[in-house]
């Protein structure tokens, strides 16, 4: 679903915002399916603890391979639920997902879009902030790409980087040209999604209480992408 909206500047909720694959579920190139969703240890229960402290969980996903014609938006929504059941089995969940299905050399003539909400731009997370009410300076991207980085500094947020998925080759690559530079790494640099939500909830002073249980969203308004014809803002 497609959504028109501007970028939040008002006050808002904190929240985090996670990359989908290398992030909570094995890194799989142009997953397709659900048979190929494997989530990564730790990555449910993790979830599960933002959960209950009442901090929204979003997902916020490049999927270039609709562009290419791997798979289709329909199979995202299918992975989407899939990943929904494997989470609540462990008692966690996605308060809602945004995806890009854009690239400037799509085989789709369609997803041809050079858009604004493919990360490192800052189109979905905008597209969020303003849909889910949350403030982008008290927010989180966790991610294992140096996109996820990027589009955390261009949006005002605070970004993590895992080592599980393309992590420890992204890590490698930050090291390699701050020795370069002689500049020091300021990267924020964790194991897994366990460790970056360790993190969070030692440093947030989010304290609703345990019983509060986030907010549930129609299933067939969970599934966002931002308009392509929108403009946000970068700052």
């Amino acid at each position: 679903m497609a959504i028109d909206t501007k970028i939040w500047t008002g006050p808002g909720r904190p929240a985090v915002f996670l990359d989908r694959d290398g992030t909570i579920n094995e890194e799989v190139k142009y997953l397709g399916s659900p048979h190929q969703l494997r989530l990564i240890p730790g990555a449910a229960e993790a979830i599960a603890r933002l959960n209950q402290t009442g901090i929204p969980v979003i997902v916020v996903t490049n999927q270039s391979g609709i562009a290419h014609g791997y798979y289709t938006e329909d199979d995202i929504q299918d992975i989407h639920n899939y990943l929904d059941k494997l989470l609540a089995d462990h008692g966690a969940s996605i308060n809602a997902y945004y995806y890009c299905p854009h690239h400037p050399e799509a085989i789709v003539k369609k997803y041809m879009v050079d858009c604004e909400c493919r990360k490192p731009r800052i189109g979905m997370l905008s597209a969020a902030a303003a849909q889910e009410n949350v403030s982008l300076s008290q927010a989180y991207l966790i991610g294992d790409k140096r996109s996820d980085l990027r589009a955390a500094l261009n949006a005002g947020a605070r970004g993590i980087l895992v080592r599980t998925g393309y992590g420890r080759q992204t890590e490698e690559e930050l090291l390699r040209e701050a020795e370069a530079t002689g500049a020091a790494l300021v990267t924020n640099i964790v194991d897994d999604l366990a460790a970056a939500v360790d993190q969070i909830l030692a440093s947030t002073q989010q304290s609703q209480p345990q019983s509060v249980q986030p907010p549930k969203f129609v299933s067939t308004y969970r599934f966002h992408r931002p308009a392509t014809d929108q403009r946000y803002p970068h700052q």
